[in-house]
């Protein structure tokens, strides 16, 4: 049976004032009507907490496992903390800001701090969870507990 995450973001801090894209501002006020139709239930609802940006995160069901994929290109191992409280699991860290030689022109890459935070399903053995950084990607691998994967169950002939 699969399970839904539920995903708790921070709200993004713009840089220098930059107001909001009207794709941001469209996703915004989608997510507004989603939260107020279906209680927040169906979509992650926002949580303001603190300051920061959110990484693109996937989230995969494996038989025995979920696996989270999160792009965190120029982040060093020891700016990444993983942890699990409670049911919930927390990626958070910081991409520090390269000492530039020249005069900067524009700026897109995002330094700072980040977080992302996901509710766990109550069957998952978080005594296990294991984490790999490699290539910009944060593999997190959260195994289910054995209660919680799937068996096939082979039907008998009748007698």
């Amino acid at each position: 049976m699969s399970q839904t995450f539920d995903e708790r973001r921070s709200e993004i801090v713009r840089e220098r004032g930059e107001p909001k894209s009207e794709l941001e501002l469209l996703n915004d006020r989608m997510r507004h009507m989603l939260e107020q139709t279906f209680g927040g239930l169906v979509w992650p609802s926002q949580v303001a907490q603190s300051t920061g940006w959110i990484p693109l995160v996937d989230i995969e069901e494996e038989d025995d496992a979920y696996v989270l994929k999160a792009e965190l290109a120029g982040v060093k191992r020891e700016d990444v903390n993983v942890e699990v409280i409670g049911n919930e699991l927390s990626i958070t860290g910081e991409i520090k800001e390269q000492e530039g030689k020249g005069i900067v022109r524009r700026r897109t890459r995002r330094t700072g701090r980040f977080e992302f935070h996901v509710s766990l399903p109550n069957q998952v053995d978080t005594d296990k969870i294991d984490a790999e950084l490699a290539d910009g990607v944060l593999t997190v691998r959260v195994p289910k507990s054995q209660r919680a994967q799937r068996h096939q169950i082979t039907i008998k002939p009748g007698r």
